[in-house]
C-alpha cells in the first residue's frame, strides 16, 4: 500500500523541503482588505509583515473544501492508495471537522489526524508521520500512533506588540493600553486545544529569558519521564539579525537537542504581529524510540 502524507502550511515546513521529503502542503488562505492570498504561493512572509505593520485588515481562514478534495483526488487517480492528513490543531480552527467530513466521501482511503498541534510541533508529528511510514506502518497505525502522542507536546510565543492580539480579538483595547504603557509582553502558551495567557513580563529581553527558562523545564521534566524530545524555535521577525540571535540563544541552552528553526506560520503571525518569538517542544512516539 503506498499512502500519501499530507498537513497544510501551518507545519512551517517550506515548499521545497516538502518536495524533498514527499510531503504534501495544503496552503493555507488569509484574507488582506477582503483579498485571499495562499501561504508559501503568492504571498511572502516579509509581505505579510509588512502588511500587519501597515495595519491593514489581516484575518485568518480555513483551506477550501475544494482545494482538499483537488488535492486528495489528484493523489489517489495517481500512484497512491491511501492519505494520512494532519491539518492544524481542531482546537484551533474548523479545519479539521471539514476535512473529517469531507474524507467520508473516499471510502476510508484518507485518514484525517487530530495531532492537536500547530507550527514547529505540528512539523515534528508530519516528520514521525513520514518515519513511521518508512518503517513500514499503515496508514491507520500511523494515525493511531500520532493521535495518541498529541499532547506530548507544547508551544511558548512572545508577543512584542500587543496591539495585534486586540485587533484579533484576544485582548480587551483598555487591557492593551495599560499593558503598552507599562511595556508589558505576553507569554502564550499553545497546548493542544487553545492558546492561553502564561505569563506577563516587561519588556522583550525578560520574556525571551523566562521563555527559554520556562523550555529547559518543560524539557527536563520530559527527560525525566525517560522520553526522548526535540526543540523546534520560531518567530515573525522583521529583521533576520534578530531570528538569529534568537536562534543562537536557543543553541547555547538547548546544545544536545535537535534544533529547527521555521518562520512562524501565517495563521500566528496574524495574530502575534511581527518580531514574536517562541519555541516548542514534543516527544517522539514509542514506536520512534526503539
Amino acid at each position: 500500500m503506498a499512502t500519501a502524507i499530507v498537513t497544510d502550511s501551518n507545519c512551517g515546513i517550506a515548499v521545497d523541503e516538502a518536495e524533498t521529503l514527499n510531503i504534501h502542503i495544503i496552503p493555507m488562505p488569509i484574507l488582506i482588505n477582503e483579498i485571499s492570498f495562499y501561504e508559501g504561493l503568492d504571498i511572502s512572509y516579509s509581505e505579510l509583515l509588512q502588511h500587519l505593520m501597515d495595519k491593514d485588515h489581516v484575518t485568518t481562514s480555513q483551506p477550501a473544501p475544494t482545494d482538499l478534495e483537488t488535492m486528495w483526488d489528484k493523489l489517489l487517480e495517481s500512484k497512491y492508495d491511501d492519505i494520512i492528513y494532519i491539518p492544524m490543531s481542531s482546537g484551533l480552527s474548523s479545519s479539521y471537522q471539514t476535512a473529517c467530513m469531507l474524507s467520508e466521501d473516499y471510502n476510508g482511503a484518507v485518514y484525517v489526524v487530530d495531532a492537536h498541534r500547530i507550527s514547529v510541533t505540528q512539523r515534528h508529528a508530519v516528520m514521525d508521520a513520514v518515519a513511521l511510514k518508512n518503517q513500514g506502518f499503515s496508514a491507520a497505525s500511523i494515525k493511531e500512533i500520532l493521535e495518541r502522542n498529541a499532547f506530548q507536546s507544547i508551544i511558548f510565543v512572545g508577543v512584542d506588540d500587543i496591539e495585534y492580539l486586540k485587533r484579533g480579538g484576544r485582548l480587551t483595547p483598555g487591557a492593551a493600553a495599560i499593558a503598552s504603557v507599562l511595556n508589558i509582553k505576553p507569554l502564550l502558551t499553545i497546548q493542544g486545544e487553545k492558546i492561553d495567557s502564561y505569563a506577563k513580563m516587561r519588556g522583550n529581553k525578560k520574556c525571551q529569558k523566562q521563555l527559554i527558562k520556562i523550555m529547559k523545564e518543560k524539557s527536563l521534566d520530559y527527560l525525566t519521564q525517560g522520553r526522548k524530545l526535540r526543540i523546534g524555535i520560531t518567530g515573525s521577525f522583521s529583521d533576520e539579525k534578530d531570528a538569529k540571535e534568537w536562534y543562537l540563544s536557543a543553541i547555547q541552552v538547548f546544545a544536545d537537542a535537535p534544533l529547527q528553526y521555521d518562520p512562524l506560520t501565517f495563521s500566528i503571525t496574524c495574530h502575534t504581529g511581527p518580531n514574536a518569538f517562541g519555541m516548542g517542544i514534543s516527544t517522539y512516539p514509542e514506536e520512534l524510540c526503539i
